[in-house]
């Protein structure tokens, strides 16, 4: 009666977890560990005690591999070592197999070496591109949970952000699949480098992203529209890659604070450099904390220098661009 009993308990198991009633049955799903291969062609990637974003991408996208398969989704992988893959051979992995999810694996840096916390890129404007918004929404809030505690900041922004003038190639290149990039800590913070060494620490950010992406699939299919099909905005240079690492870019929170106390004023000369200490901050941070208020900021002191049409292209700019977050 045992061994029947034990046979009959092992047979329900076995059913319960046949391929056809994984949860990710039938989804293929493209995991980008950003980067690879760029040891010896920049200096900017790497942390205070020598890590280097590449090796972590690697790390987290092997885990989640692993994760997504055990779900029952087909998983391509754009590398598996660390060598260099061009954007557009990244980007047609996914178009070519269609995918039905594309995920580039990074994280981040800045000069400022106290600053910690998730971003999520979605290509182009919310408005048009309702899914991908969604997706990064979902992966900023599992990240947060997970490696934050849920507390402190998190950016939800449109790659248009970082990249003005077409966004980052491998979302606009698989631009109709939905996907996102995400950049989950900061390895330029001392503290959070030695934690990403930890592979129960990787392990746990891979865990956070399979939940965001079990529960995007959950949810009703959102549209994807033609990208700038409904908004088409003025380009706003920022600074790029390196020039993130310079000195200006740490007085990004400073430059914030001196732009709201000016805007106090009616002073029109006050109110000219507020502007320009609001346009400095979001410049070289244009997914901080404080960017999409800076933004408004900015929209705000136009209205009172009489620049009603510029005003209304910033207001534009922060409800497209980045998506607020309680």
């Amino acid at each position: 009666m045992r061994l029947f009993s034990a046979i009959a308990i092992l047979i329900l198991i076995l059913g319960a977890c046949t391929p056809n009633e994984l949860p990710l049955t039938g989804k293929t799903i493209v995991l980008d560990p950003g980067h690879g291969g760029t040891a010896e062609v920049d200096t900017f990637r790497v942390g205070p005690a020598g890590e280097r974003e590449e090796w972590i991408n690697l790390r987290v996208a092997n885990d989640l591999e692993q994760l997504l398969q055990e779900r029952g989704a087909e998983v391509l992988m754009t590398r598996t070592d660390d060598s260099h893959v061009d954007l557009a051979d990244r980007a047609s992995l996914a178009v070519d197999n269609n995918a039905d999810l594309f995920l580039s694996i990074h994280h981040n840096a800045t000069a400022d070496p106290e600053v910690n916390f998730p971003i999520v890129y979605f290509h182009g404007n919310q408005s048009e591109n309702r899914a991908g918004a969604r997706l990064a929404e979902l992966m900023g809030r599992e990240l947060r949970a997970t490696l934050f505690d849920g507390e402190g900041p998190l950016v939800v922004a449109s790659d248009l952000t970082i990249f003005p003038n077409s966004g980052t190639g491998v979302l606009r290149r698989s631009y109709g699949i939905p996907g996102v990039i995400t950049e989950a800590s900061f390895f330029t913070n001392p503290e959070e480098e030695q934690r990403l060494l930890d592979p129960r620490y990787i392990r746990g950010e891979a865990e956070a992203l399979l939940r965001a992406i079990e529960a995007f699939f959950t949810e009703s299919e959102l549209r994807m529209e033609e990208p700038f099909s409904r908004t088409e905005l003025p380009t706003f240079s920022v600074f790029q890659e390196a020039e993130r690492m310079s000195p200006e870019a740490m007085r990004w929170r400073e430059n914030f604070e001196r732009a709201a106390e000016l805007f106090q004023t009616e002073n029109e000369e006050e109110l000219e450099r507020a502007y320009e200490y609001a346009t400095k901050s979001v410049r070289s941070f244009p997914d901080s904390p404080v960017a999409r208020e800076a933004h408004l900021l900015r929209a705000d002191i136009l209205v009172l220098l009489g620049r009603g049409d510029e005003a209304e292209v910033e207001r534009t700019r922060a409800e497209e661009f980045y998506i607020p977050i309680d």
